[in-house]
């Protein structure tokens, strides 16, 4: 199959991108909204907003029964470069000039970030007539940027990094590069709202980047939880944009998922793209990222979240994992592959480890959902690559394909006694203190290790399964694989092929 980026080069229009998110939930007590007067102002200041934009601002404006906004927190997720900003302003133009908000914070990570906003609404603002001549005073002093009008509303600018905002009580706080927002801004934030009566929090950013995404994993869990239950969340309205792209184990025929390197999938992610963004430009960002996984996050919407809310990375730091990953690291000589399942038996994963340069390469071979999957994909693997050993823990949730692995594998499966699976996991653990291990930073590893927690066992330790909110079981298969290199079998190995999973 030839790949959108191998054709030739030919004119032909921009895909257009989709108006409407791919994930959204919003609460089901709308009764009105203040999003089409908000669109109105937006444009009386020179602020064309796109379908999209009106879209969000339509219902995360909306109003219940009693006057009070349908959603108490409003998310909008989206890949860069597409208009974000355009919402913010038109949200905190409605804030101040239709809304009667007396206090709107606007925070970001970074307090450049911070001022490019403020510099843009007061752009907007000064440049029109009959907003300008409500404006009492506009504030550049570093640090305390802001705009004040004669009736007293006033829009503050703030960066969350230097602690500032701590202690405001603001009826509209905007939240600008949502993924990074962590416990510690939300526990500053969330006390000042509880005597506001009718306060509103917007998050905007864009695809999760791991632990710093601690607030936007848990908006993101909740959104998809709703959809997936079908009950709407009483006080959330989400947007995201994104793709659910393929997996390496995806066949050709596969629609559940969609292709990076599609243009229709450029074009469900990027709601500009056609306005704003131009599809030759994206088709450059491809070529120039490569297929790291960056331009999966920043042009697809393709994050990686915690879990959960719950502190991450608690056993091995993300940046000693993270200073791990070796893009050319391979699987060499003998390898050694192994499975593992969650206790619900709803994810199972195939991992694999071979020596690499001194250390141990481990690489997780597919990760699916369900276990029907898994034998006939370890026939495959193993009639392909004859490791050493297939390794599952008898006493896991793969413990029952033991008898059909060895049916059709015609080996004996090594299965770790206890005391051997905290040996493997003790192991693992000192091959990343000293540096002896590499690893494609492929996510089910790295959300697994982000999410991992200790049990004990006997006098060590081994990964605990329950109760972590999180499937490692990429993460105890690549542990197995790894201990699989060095453990006793009969069988022995023949030919090897390597990495061609």
């Amino acid at each position: 199959m030839t790949s959108p980026l191998d054709a030739p080069s030919v004119s032909v229009p921009d895909p257009e991108g989709s108006q409407t998110p791919r994930i959204s939930t919003v609460p089901a007590t709308r009764l009105s909204s203040s999003g089409q007067e908000a669109v109105e102002l937006a444009a009386l200041a020179g602020l064309k907003l796109d379908p999209w934009q009106q879209h969000v601002l339509d219902l995360g404006l909306s109003e219940r029964e009693d006057g009070r906004w349908s959603a108490f927190e409003v998310c909008v997720n989206v890949p860069r470069q597409n208009g974000k900003g355009g919402i913010i302003e038109a949200r905190e133009l409605a804030g101040l000039f239709l809304l009667g908000e007396r206090l709107i914070l606007h925070s970001a990570h970074e307090f450049k970030t911070s001022i490019v906003a403020f510099k843009r609404i007061e752009q907007l603002i000064m440049g029109c007539p009959d907003l300008r001549k409500r404006v009492l005073r506009v504030r550049r002093t570093t640090g305390e940027e802001a705009i004040e009008l004669v009736t007293g509303q006033v829009l503050r600018f703030l960066a969350r990094s230097g602690g500032s905002g701590r202690g405001f009580t603001g009826d509209c706080n905007v939240l600008d590069e949502a993924m990074i927002l962590g416990d510690d801004a939300m526990g500053a934030l969330m006390p000042t709202m509880s005597a506001v009566p009718n306060p509103q929090l917007w998050y905007l950013g864009s695809a999760g980047i791991g632990s710093p995404s601690v607030q936007l994993g848990r908006l993101r869990a909740r959104a998809l939880a709703a959809v997936e239950s079908g009950e709407p969340d009483p006080s959330l309205a989400y947007f995201e944009w994104s793709v659910d792209p393929h997996r390496a184990e995806c066949g050709p025929s596969c629609t559940d998922h969609v292709g990076v390197d599609d243009p229709v999938a450029w074009a469900q992610a990027n709601p500009a793209l056609g306005i704003r963004i131009s599809a030759e430009h994206v088709r450059n960002e491809r070529l120039s990222m490569g297929s790291g996984g960056i331009f999966e996050r920043e042009r697809l919407g393709v994050g990686d979240y915690p879990s959960d809310g719950s502190e991450t990375w608690q056993v091995i730091g993300e940046d000693a994992w993270r200073a791990l990953a070796d893009a050319k690291s391979r699987p060499e000589g003998e390898l050694s592959m192994a499975i593992d399942a969650t206790p619900e038996r709803d994810q199972a994963a195939i991992a694999v480890a071979g020596t690499w340069r001194g250390g141990t390469h481990v690489e997780v071979i597919a990760h699916q959902p369900g276990m029907g999957w898994v034998v006939e994909k370890a026939k495959a693997l193993h009639e392909r690559h004859k490791p050493r050993c297939w390794v599952v823990d008898a006493g896991g949730p793969a413990g029952s394909l033991i008898q059909d692995l060895a049916d059709e594998l015609g080996v004996e499966i090594v299965t770790p006694k206890p005391r051997e699976i905290a040996m493997a996991t003790g192991q693992f653990y000192d091959a990343v203190a000293e540096q002896a291990i590499s690893h494609f930073d492929q996510p089910p590893l790295a959300v697994a290790l982000a999410g991992a927690q200790k049990r004990p066992l006997g006098d060590a330790w081994a990964w605990a399964r329950r109760g972590v909110g999180v499937d490692i079981s990429p993460l105890v298969a690549a542990t197995l694989a790894k201990w699989g290199l060095t453990a006793e079998v009969d069988n022995k190995p023949t030919d090897i092929l390597v990495n061609v999973w």
